[in-house]
């Protein structure tokens, strides 16, 4: 659960800044997303399967400067 607490003379614009910015690293909204629709076992193995890859990718890479 995200929770964000106001400051001292905090407008109220800054406030719902940072609780949209604590819910989207949280990943609340990309899990409620997935939890929408029921997700057969073979689709989700899927998925995980290519989320391996792409880290694995990422993992790998170097940067050079």
């Amino acid at each position: 659960m995200a929770e964000v607490r106001a400051g001292d003379e905090e407008n109220f614009d800054s406030l719902l800044k940072r609780f949209n910015r604590k819910v989207q690293q949280d990943g609340i909204l990309a899990e409620l997303r997935r939890r929408e629709h029921y997700e057969k076992p073979s689709i989700k193995r899927k998925r995980k399967k290519a989320a391996k890859k792409r880290g694995a990718v990422r993992g790998s890479r170097i940067y050079r400067r």
